[in-house]
């Protein structure tokens, strides 16, 4: 394993790690969302100039653009959510009460 696969494998597992053990805020998990998409993007990148083939280039540029829309809805649903409830924190989100 090079030592640049084995940083976006650990740059990809940290936020995965992060999402899944410590999910206290909706905004902590929105964060290790976006830092897996951003480890994912720059992997995909690397890999389609290690290949050197035009066919895959276009593949980075629509990981980053849906990673832009999962950050803007991420955010306007942080926004509505405290602005509903008063506060971030996923514990107090049931979504029976609504």
């Amino acid at each position: 394993m090079t030592p640049v696969h084995f940083a976006f494998s650990s740059a990809f597992l940290l936020g995965l790690t992060g999402l899944t053990f410590h999910r206290t805020h909706l905004l902590s998990a929105l964060l290790c969302l976006e830092g897996m998409m951003l480890s994912l993007f720059i992997a995909l990148s690397l890999w389609t100039l290690q290949l050197s083939c035009t066919n895959f280039s276009i593949s980075p540029m629509l990981l980053l653009a849906f990673s832009a829309c999962e950050a803007s809805a991420g955010l306007a649903l942080l926004v509505a959510t405290a602005r509903t409830h008063g506060t971030d924190r996923l514990q107090n989100l049931n979504l029976l009460q609504c």
